[in-house]
């Protein structure tokens, strides 16, 4: 495994690549990996020649009293990692080389960015989408795979590549989850004892919910993600950000249950952490 520093030698590795006709899939992740994120590695073996992953805590997606210091960050752990798992090109820039401090341009996300964690973080898909922009022109990836716990993160990516007409296909991979259901997270470690026993509850409504809604249970998307959120509110010590339920991609909100996809999402708080989690009701299962 090559491990790159620069983006100098990153697009001389890149060139090399596309030179002897590799095509490139690309895993894009801010560290602290997890098997969520080896679980994309898994599913970028199967897309394309060459594997690269990039890790880099992004400050452009935290906002002000989040937890940028202290997220979560061992790189000795996640290059063994990624050696092991058979990534190709491990990209593990500081914030001076992909932030240089004369950079006056970054993108502004004007759509899906009103519901969701978009609410209550302001900016947060604004610096998603600026980093994964930049990170695209530097990999030049055929493939990038994303994973569906950040769901509205991955629509935005994906109509992201749709208006800049980028040549990269978007590889949606499934949540990973924790034996007892809580969806893996970099940020888990840093729940308490009391917190991470209650956390699993979180999927555990939101699949009922969705199995509720297939009962026909609900008159309305509305009645199902107030039912969730109220449930979600007795059973957990955290404050509830939010429960929506909300067609997908487009994530807009439906006056009924539509053959459309939909995703049922939601956002807690505890003392030190925010966790998210989703559920994808698809086309089938409506």
């Amino acid at each position: 495994m090559n491990v790159i520093y620069s983006i100098s030698d990153l697009k001389k590795s890149i060139l090399a690549q596309k030179r002897a006709h590799r095509s490139i899939a690309f895993v894009p992740t801010m560290g602290y990996l997890h098997d969520g994120h080896l679980s994309l590695v898994k599913d970028a073996k199967e897309a394309g020649d060459t594997i690269v992953m990039s890790i880099f805590v992004n400050p452009l997606q935290f906002g002000p009293g989040e937890d940028f210091d202290t997220y979560p960050r061992d790189h000795e752990r996640d290059i063994a990692l990624a050696k092991e798992n058979g990534v190709d090109i491990l990209f593990l820039p500081n914030q001076d080389e992909l932030y240089p401090r004369n950079m006056s341009a970054t993108i502004k996300v004007h759509e899906g960015t009103d519901v969701l964690c978009g609410r209550s973080r302001p900016g947060h898909f604004d610096g998603v989408a600026t980093v994964v922009m930049k990170l695209f022109q530097l990999v030049e990836p055929d493939v990038a795979c994303f994973g569906m716990k950040d769901a509205q993160q991955v629509a935005i990516i994906e109509r992201l590549v749709e208006d800049f007409h980028l040549s990269v296909e978007i590889n949606r991979g499934d949540i990973v989850r924790e034996s007892d259901g809580l969806a893996m997270s970099s940020r888990n470690v840093r729940l308490i004892d009391a917190e991470r026993n209650e956390a699993p509850l979180i999927s555990t409504i939101l699949k009922e919910t969705v199995d509720f809604i297939h009962r026909g249970r609900y008159s309305s998307p509305q009645e199902a993600a107030n039912d969730a959120c109220q449930r979600l509110s007795k059973e957990l010590s955290a404050d509830v950000e939010y429960v929506e339920l909300l067609t997908f991609p487009d994530l807009s909100e439906p006056d009924t249950f539509s053959t459309q996809e939909m995703l049922l999402a939601t956002a807690v708080k505890y003392s030190e952490v925010r966790l998210i989690d989703n559920q994808l009701i698809t086309k089938e299962t409506t």
